[in-house]
């Protein structure tokens, strides 16, 4: 990612102002990061992103008046906010909401529970034009909803003029692979790699690479692997808690 000349412009949306005091603590104290505002519904945060212009919005989904992947949308499908970018954010309770958060334009998703760090760390990424696609547990969420979605009869229908070699990116981008896997797995160089998804962005217009994850399973280029069986002693459609997190319960 090249340096910013220019702090990176991040908009809070949460209906719980403890939540939005925390997040915003931590990004004025980081010295790349700004916040131009806080957002307590849908709505508020569809006008704020339109007034200050953000380069990210940190979205909550459950919210009063608009929920989070409405405002998504509203927000990534403006002329208004051409710019801005989306960064859900989520807990295990909402997982079958991440693929239609996707599908509305958000750029990735994060967890509640997230640390510091790495909320700092994503917000970079997803400031930089990247999306955040790449913890095993946003593959396995993408993998698990992507059966929800309604999904194209034959790839054809929606890839014409998207050449052989472009499909089979395209295919490895919807399994959750690296620009780096890419290159390792087709013996392509990563300058070619990179040509291949700035051609795919254009030629399907999607924002970014989330956006192709969603075509990549929509056409039917990759097909959502079923469910895991549930461990002993754990309710079926119930995930795992992550390591590290057992005992706890995000909101």
């Amino acid at each position: 990612m090249s340096a910013r000349s220019e702090p990176i412009r991040v908009l809070i949306a949460d209906d719980q102002a403890l939540v939005r005091a925390g997040f915003r603590l931590l990004i004025d104290v980081t010295p790349d990061l700004v916040a131009v505002g806080e957002a307590a519904d849908g709505n508020e945060a569809v006008a704020l992103a339109r007034r200050e212009q953000p380069d990210v919005v940190l979205m909550d989904i459950r919210m009063p008046e608009l929920d989070g992947i409405a405002a998504t949308r509203l927000i990534t499908g403006s002329p208004e906010t051409p710019a801005t970018r989306v960064l859900i954010l989520t807990t295990f309770d909402l997982d079958e909401y991440v693929f239609a958060a996707l599908r509305a334009g958000a750029s990735g998703f994060l967890l509640k529970d997230v640390l510091p760090a790495d909320l700092v760390a994503a917000v970079r990424v997803v400031a930089a034009g990247e999306a955040l696609l790449a913890p095993t547990v946003t593959r396995r969420l993408i993998t698990h909803f992507a059966g929800l979605a309604e999904s194209a009869s034959e790839p054809a229908d929606s890839l014409t003029g998207v050449t052989d070699r472009e499909r089979d990116v395209l295919t490895l981008v919807g399994r959750g692979l690296s620009n780096t896997e890419i290159a390792e797995h087709l013996r392509l160089s990563l300058a070619t790699v990179k040509t291949y998804i700035g051609r795919l962005l254009a030629k399907l217009q999607a924002r970014d690479r989330a956006q192709l994850v969603i075509v990549a399973y929509e056409t039917g280029l990759v097909r959502p692997l079923p469910a895991p069986a549930p461990a002993p002693g754990r309710a079926p459609g119930r995930p795992a808690e992550p390591p590290g997190q057992s005992g706890r319960r995000p909101r």
